[in-house]
């Protein structure tokens, strides 16, 4: 009976010192650095700095201030990583805690710019307007303040959009080797949210700095800037500001997911912003955190990176989400890139990433090199929402879709050795390469949803399979401009509501009298060139 009193009565004091401790973030804490050296700077003391806590350095040789985030928390020292000009501070310089975790300025006003990491115009159109603050660690919404993915993005690519559909919230990874067009997906995806109010953030990491204005270029060139935030973290910057560039892009993303078209808090009232965030590529930011947690002295785990990589990659792809009404209804949709080695998808960071998303889209060389384009490969790619993120028609025009390509490939495999084919198996082939061809695709030509259902219906309905190979692409486009032109209403209907057999008979009636003209125009076009021979 005396040791439970006893707990309970240490329980009780431990409590009251605890609520009788006066230990506040506004108290600065003075100390020197102690080490310096690759962007690292090693400080003596600062008992009282947070983990991620913003220091402030004052360099003796400019008396400017630098600034740097805590990341070692030692028992003697803290070890943090330099933002700005590193090489002007030196040991024995000042540092000082601030009392406040990173965080960077967003706002309105920077639709249409490109940043830094931390949140600084770099593209010499003077200073932006900011109206907000936001850290850049934010904690993820909980599940009671989410609710599921059931609205498309569409990326206007017809093969993703069919097949491995986007829906709004939702986390879905674009993976391949390098030069596949992985970064072509992202900027089409932004393309094609003109005039649907989602508002875009691109995040370079790791690239050149005249890729990244080849970029801004096509957005501009497009319409797409005006909608767009480009947080540039260049591969001549510093290991630290590409380690914070994806949070940077998340946070400035968040303001417009939380807040409404007048800044104030979203709710139920006030709604809140849809967001598509693209971080090109996560694979250079894990390379970076590498440069750094090494430089830091921490541990190396498999293939060199630390062993909270994992850990990085999922507090941030963790704040893609669709609200819940109560909470403005907005979202966050994320679109990683990781780069592969060979089409190793088995490697450490691709496996980190792909188990944290939900869902990828794999694009394999080989088919890239075919000329298949985007180079989808529809084996291993999956979209984890799947069809809650279609319209009706789209899921019900795409519902077949994959099962028909895999077997074409499937039985192309097969009959590559042999001569002799049965109908059926001809059929299946015939069919199989005439959509797969109906799915390729020029870059920054994205493809309305009615669009996309006609074209499917058309190759569901086996208009398609009498054609050569290469006339499906002018036939599908020659179609579409077809029905833009004489049947614009009827175009209009198609692409949200299911297709009844009414609407069904309807187009069957137009696409059999284009394909008549189709063939004479062919015809007559082959007699020509006959005649010129």
């Amino acid at each position: 009976m005396t040791d439970v009193i006893s707990a309970v009565n240490i329980e009780e004091v431990l409590r009251q010192r605890l609520l009788d401790l006066e230990t506040t973030v506004d108290t600065q804490e003075v100390s020197y650095v102690a080490e310096v050296g690759d962007g690292i700077a090693h400080v003596l003391g600062l008992k009282s700095a947070m983990a991620g806590e913003l220091l402030e350095f004052t360099s003796s040789m400019t008396g400017k201030p630098v600034y740097g985030l805590a990341q070692n928390l030692d028992r003697e020292e803290v070890g943090a990583v330099l933002f700005g000009d590193v090489d002007s501070i030196k040991e024995g310089d000042v540092c000082r805690t601030t009392g406040r975790v990173m965080d960077i300025p967003v706002g309105r006003g920077m639709l249409g710019r490109v940043v830094n990491p931390l949140g600084q115009p770099i593209d010499g159109k003077g200073p932006i307007n900011a109206t907000h603050r936001r850290p850049i660690e934010f904690k993820a919404p909980g599940v009671i303040d989410r609710t599921p993915v059931c609205e498309p993005v569409q990326t206007g690519l017809l093969a993703i959009d069919a097949m491995i559909p986007i829906g709004r919230g939702q986390r879905e990874l674009i993976i391949g080797d390098r030069k596949t067009g992985k970064t072509a997906i992202a900027i089409d995806a932004i393309i094609n949210q003109r005039g649907t109010g989602m508002i875009c953030v691109y995040v370079a990491i790791g690239q050149k700095a005249s890729t990244i204005a080849s970029i801004r270029e096509t957005l501009a060139a497009h319409g797409a800037l005006d909608y767009t935030v480009i947080v540039s973290a260049s591969a001549s910057t510093a290991a630290p500001l590409q380690y914070i560039a994806p949070m940077a892009g998340a946070a400035i993303g968040e303001f417009f997911m939380y807040n409404g078209e007048d800044g104030n808090p979203a709710s139920a009232s006030n709604p809140g912003g849809h967001v598509l965030a693209v971080y090109d590529d996560l694979s250079k930011q894990a390379v970076a955190y590498r440069q750094m947690s090494l430089t830091l002295r921490r541990p190396p785990g498999r293939e060199a990176y630390p062993g909270d990589i994992f850990y990085l990659h999922s507090r941030l792809l963790e704040r893609a989400c669709k609200l819940s009404a109560a909470n403005g209804s907005g979202s966050l949709t994320a679109l990683p890139i990781i780069e592969t080695q060979d089409g190793d998808v088995s490697a450490y960071i691709p496996t980190n990433v792909i188990s944290i998303t939900d869902g990828q889209i794999y694009l394999q060389s080989e088919l890239f090199f075919q000329g298949q384009r985007p180079a989808v490969d529809v084996g291993i790619s999956v979209s984890r929402v799947g069809g809650a993120a279609q319209t009706k028609a789209m899921k019900q025009m795409a519902g077949n879709l994959r099962l028909d390509l895999a077997s074409f490939r499937e039985l192309a495999g097969f009959t590559q050795f042999g001569s002799d084919l049965d109908a059926t198996t001809q059929r299946q082939l015939t069919h199989g390469s005439r959509m797969t061809e109906l799915l390729k695709q020029p870059r920054f030509e994205p493809m309305s949803v009615s669009d996309q259902v006609l074209a499917l219906f058309a190759g569901n309905r086996g208009y398609l399979d009498d054609l050569e190979v290469e006339e499906v692409v002018p036939f599908r486009d020659q179609m579409l401009d077809y029905f833009a032109g004489a049947y614009r209403q009827l175009r209009e209907r198609v692409g949200h509501d299911k297709i009844d057999d009414a609407l069904a008979q309807e187009l069957e009636t137009v696409i059999g009298d284009f394909k008549a003209e189709f063939l004479i125009a062919r015809s007559s076009q082959a007699n020509a060139a006959e005649g010129e021979r």
